[in-house]
């Protein structure tokens, strides 16, 4: 990215930033319950994966089964830094981003010259590589059972409870929603979206497709990262799950459901995903069925996603 994929915001794209940190702010006063507070805190954390992989499916047409591999390197880091390097909290986040933006440059640059289900097989590759890693390091993983995780301190101070990290993960999609669509408008953006339409005109065009493939591959691994240290941080434990293939699943459903290419099309699937289960609690041993099932009818029913349909259906009326 440049200085130029960085600009203000029109009044025009500005007011789902705007809603979308209004919601949060009235939320904060309507909620009184810590487990609602941890519920929505996990919708934020998650939305901001999703909206990460947006940038790399809706925008560069790129599938990645394996995803969740950069959210287990975030929650990871903020578990090993504290208790085997040494480092604070906040040190050992930045670590983690870091690692992940550099691990998805190396293994980006071969896997992203693959096409179609080649291209998603690597991914899953990496994923399901770094689940074992996860799971056989015992020493430093903890293994299956994972470890746990040093609370995040502030000078004297260690926040806790649900609440704080609502407010910081409510703060951060916020953040990386404006940067999502930012980047959308941008040159960059313009050529990722040349680039999912067809690869060989945009390379006709003077396009390197494999760059520009290669900075949406990075900047959905760092949020991602971002994803999985809030997330390690807010349980104050970390298990190998984190980077199992179901999440990455998850994730790439959420982008699905939402509405690939829509920005707040992820945020709207990361909610509907996460707090679905809570209402089909109920239902117990039937609820993963319901749950199936109302996933198959959204998305027989709104074929381009949640969001893109009801703004179609909105403009038509």
């Amino acid at each position: 990215m440049s200085v130029s994929d960085v600009v203000l915001l029109s009044p025009s794209r500005s007011w789902g930033v705007l809603a979308l940190g209004s919601i949060i702010f009235v939320l904060s006063f309507v909620i009184n319950s810590e487990f609602h507070f941890r519920v929505l805190a996990m919708v934020f954390i998650f939305a901001l994966a999703a909206v990460g992989l947006n940038v790399l499916m809706g925008h560069a047409g790129v599938v990645s089964l394996g995803h969740a591999g950069f959210f287990a390197i975030g929650a990871y880091a903020v578990a090993i830094g504290p208790a085997h390097l040494g480092l604070s909290s906040w040190s050992s986040m930045l670590a983690g981003v870091i690692l992940a933006g550099l691990i998805a440059f190396l293994i980006g640059r071969p896997i992203l010259r693959l096409k179609g289900h080649y291209l998603a097989a690597a991914t899953l590759g990496f994923g399901l590589l770094l689940f074992m890693v996860l799971t056989n390091e015992v020493p430093w993983t903890g293994g299956p059972d994972g470890m746990s995780v040093r609370r995040l301190q502030i000078a004297d101070w260690r926040p806790a409870g649900a609440k704080f990290w609502f407010w910081v993960a409510g703060c951060m999609l916020v953040a990386g929603t404006w940067l999502a669509i930012n980047l959308e408008k941008s040159p960059t953006g313009r050529a990722l979206r040349a680039i999912h339409g067809s690869e060989v005109a945009a390379s006709v065009n003077g396009i390197d497709v494999a760059h520009y493939k290669l900075i949406a591959f990075i900047i959905s691994a760092v949020f991602s990262a971002v994803a999985g240290a809030m997330l390690a941080l807010l349980d104050g434990h970390v298990t190998p799950s984190v980077g199992g293939f179901l999440l990455s699943l998850q994730l790439v459903t959420m982008v699905v459901l939402g509405g690939i290419g829509s920005i707040f099309g992820a945020v709207v699937g990361a909610a509907v995903l996460v707090l679905l289960p809570q209402f089909l609690t109920s239902l117990h041993e039937y609820e993963h069925a319901f749950l199936g099932l109302v996933l198959i009818l959204c998305m027989i029913t709104l074929r381009a996603g949640i969001v893109p349909t009801v703004a179609a259906a909105l403009k038509r009326r």
